[in-house]
């Protein structure tokens, strides 16, 4: 563990602080060195130092906003993305380049005053680009769009022997990038392909569902391809919940009025404090949010029209949201199945339900195919994500069980979400894990590149 009083000889140019880190759920706090380089000369000329405190492996973190472990290593280094802040847009093309360090906050504002969107974004805002390509993320349309990575042109990737390289979708490396969890070396930079906009406005049909099959259905049926369903699991009627299909639109072609540029983002209104009392956030509570807001959404209703940002953003009005778990945190659980495994997605509830662990926020979406990466979480089919607090005691066997049914299924946990998968698990779900591990190796032969969860979960060796 790293010692504030004992630090070595200054070989890193920026600020190198020790300090606590831990997931965005919470979870297992480490010590570690954080250092911000300002610039990428910064970074090479760092790594080329053998600085000592390099030695128990290095990790880029942008946001924290990984769930888990991802994007921490205990007693090693964890490079800020910060000083990475490149932001230049093509209006004509549709084109950004940006630093690793942008946050999609940032390049969706710019992008929609040139009359642009970021095609595909997940539930938060508040990530960067470089942890948006390293967990290759996925947003509402991926059936329409695909991930993140497969609107990447190029980028710019800092590995281990200390060269900056371009890379295209031609290069293994790239390929092993999108979704390698930030193993393969530092992403510097990256060519975005964004979506024309001419306003940042969708338009949303609503559907209230009274079952998990009608969820299904509801998100089967024709409409916009920004697919999701909001889902209750605590009610005493069953499960049921909220099912919105959204698409783009001119506020023109559609009747609304001119939409500004803010309105691809949503601003953060309440923050909850640092200290929440630990019996705060409870079944019951959530109970009776989860009734009020599926009372609250219409039945059935068509176009109406929303901003992309207050749509895609509900979470980021409110910062710091995890804190309402209390000091024990949560967990994500979230799969992906092919079609036609329903059922397993139903048998994991069951198993949830049997092991009394409540499920505070369920979300359930359709994917379409799977992209090249060999790490990309995606597979045609459904994903289940799940928030989990973690005080329940019977959580870690519960999931093992379900993660067993995924296997089963020929289905996949998100590493950007995982706090509990195991090794001999992990590669049953991806089969192209050795072919990855192959392209990762040949790049870092020495294993400078180390997260908790990649030795967690045996994606590499803890040399």
């Amino acid at each position: 563990m790293p010692d504030a009083d004992r630090a070595p000889a200054r070989a890193l140019r920026g600020p190198v602080r020790v300090r606590t880190l831990h997931g965005w759920g919470g979870g297992d706090r480490v010590r570690s060195w954080v250092w911000r380089p300002p610039d990428p000369a910064a970074l090479a000329a760092g790594l080329a130092s053998r600085d000592r405190r390099l030695a128990r492996g290095v990790i880029a973190r942008g946001m924290g906003r990984s769930y888990g472990d991802a994007a921490q290593r205990w007693g090693g280094l964890a490079v800020s993305s910060a000083g990475l802040r490149e932001l230049t847009l093509d209006p004509v093309a549709g084109i950004a380049r940006v630093g690793a360090g942008v946050l999609l906050t940032e390049l969706l504002r710019a992008a929609a005053a040139q009359g642009w969107i970021v095609p595909v974004v997940p539930g938060t805002q508040f990530i960067t680009v470089g942890g948006a390509i390293a967990s290759d993320i996925h947003g509402k349309n991926h059936g329409s769009a695909g991930t993140f990575g497969a609107h990447v042109r190029t980028l710019g990737l800092l590995t281990a022997d200390g060269e900056l390289r371009d890379l295209t979708p031609a290069d293994p490396l790239f390929s092993a990038t999108i979704g390698g969890m930030g193993l393969t070396g530092v992403i510097v930079s990256a060519q975005i392909a964004l979506a024309p906009a001419p306003a940042p406005l969708l338009a949303v049909d609503t559907d209230r569902v009274d079952s998990l099959d009608d969820a299904f259905s509801a998100l089967r049926a024709d409409g916009g391809p920004h697919r999701v369903a909001w889902l209750d699991l605590l009610s005493r009627r069953g499960p049921r919940g909220v099912v919105t299909r959204a698409r783009m639109v001119s506020s023109a072609a559609d009747g609304g009025g001119p939409m500004p540029a803010a309105a691809a983002t949503t601003p953060v209104r309440l923050a909850v404090p640092p200290v929440i009392p630990s019996g705060a956030l409870t079944p019951a509570v959530i109970r009776a949010a989860n009734a009020a807001r599926f009372w609250r959404s219409p039945r059935h209703e068509r176009d109406a029209l929303i901003g992309f940002g207050p749509h895609m953003f509900p979470l980021d009005g409110l910062a710091a949201w995890p804190r309402m778990y209390g000091p024990s945190g949560f967990l994500q659980y979230q799969v992906a199945v092919p079609p036609g495994a329903e059922r397993v997605l139903e048998a994991i509830l069951e198993v949830l339900a049997a092991a009394d662990a409540p499920v505070y926020l369920a979300v359930l979406k359709d994917f379409g195919p799977a992209n090249a990466a060999p790490l990309s979480f995606p597979i045609e089919g459904w994903t289940l994500a799940l928030d989990l607090p973690r005080r329940c005691p019977a959580l870690p066997a519960a999931l093992d069980r379900c993660d067993e049914l995924v296997v089963e299924a020929g289905g996949r946990i998100y590493l950007s979400k995982d706090s509990h998968v195991r090794p001999a698990t992990l590669s049953a779900m991806y089969p192209r894990l050795s072919e990855w591990q192959t392209i990762r190796d040949d790049a870092d032969p020495a294993g400078l590149w180390r997260s908790d969860l990649a030795i967690r979960t045996g994606l590499v060796s803890d040399r």
